[in-house]
């Protein structure tokens, strides 16, 4: 298969049951990332990669548009059917009405990933949690822009209106065949003390899933500009997630993705 990655795009390579998987690509253009046991690999045009018996996911970075050429002997293509499609479009339109949110979700759907790799979810888990981190924000195309793009405190009735993104973005994914991920996507702001919303769940009522996703959302909000404050550090971020570990975030969570952020050499 001829094959087309985006610019800062993730694909994921997984362990197999079966011994006898093999995976080869040969690079056309471009520039990727490859990481495997926290080893970084650039490649480039003529470069290919040979794949089998993979002990964990191995994740390649697209640093620029990249086409290439792959062949495989299991079954590992499919395309995003229309609803994902649509619904990443819908995306698209939240993250351009929100300029200081420009690339978040595949910024959480990186993070989330990884630190789902850490701690060893299985393959179909890694799956729901890349696709649902890709559209955890979709809800918030019924927010008003100047809501999410307003300087200073808001109202409490303007958090109402914030509040409702995790639901509203589960309802729409409740009308496609993704429904299953619906529940991750509605809990992503729920807190193991219970003070999240939509719901105030507390503890194991939380999906992981959404738990990551909690965790690496608020790590990239922490560490990105925001219209009220600029940017923190990763290391001012990490400590505020460390100091809430066992309060607002899981601690499995936190431990697997803080070893993350010293792989990546964020911390």
């Amino acid at each position: 298969m001829k094959q087309t990655v985006q610019k800062d795009k993730l694909m994921m390579l997984f362990p197999s049951d079966e011994a006898d998987v093999q995976e080869f690509f040969y690079i056309l253009n471009g520039e990727m990332e490859l990481k495997l046991n926290g080893e970084v690999t650039m490649l480039g045009p003529d470069d290919l990669i040979s794949v089998k018996n993979l002990e964990e996911v191995l994740q390649i970075t697209a640093k620029s548009d990249v086409t290439f050429l792959s062949i495989s002997n299991a079954m590992v293509f499919h395309s995003l059917s229309e609803d994902i499609k649509e619904l990443r479009k819908i995306g698209e339109i939240v993250e351009r009405k929100d300029k200081y949110t420009y690339r978040h979700s595949s910024r959480v759907s990186k993070f989330a990933v990884k630190t789902a790799s850490k701690m060893k979810l299985d393959r179909q888990r890694v799956d729901d949690l890349f696709i649902a981190s890709i559209l955890h924000d979709i809800g918030k195309i019924n927010i008003p822009e100047e809501v999410l793009n307003k300087p200073g405190k808001l109202t409490n009735e303007e958090f109402d209106m914030i509040k409702k993104h995790p639901g509203d973005g589960a309802d729409m994914l409740r009308k496609t065949a993704y429904k299953k991920l619906a529940d991750i996507v509605e809990q992503h702001h729920e807190r193991i003390n219970g003070r999240g919303y939509p719901f105030g769940l507390k503890a194991d009522e939380i999906l992981l899933e959404a738990k990551i996703i909690g965790v690496c959302d608020t790590f990239d909000a922490m560490t990105e500009d925001r219209s009220y404050r600029k940017a923190y550090t990763s290391e001012y971020a990490m400590e505020e997630i460390r100091n809430l570990s066992g309060i607002q975030y899981d601690p499995e969570v936190v431990e697997a993705f803080e070893k993350v952020l010293q792989q990546e050499g964020k911390i």
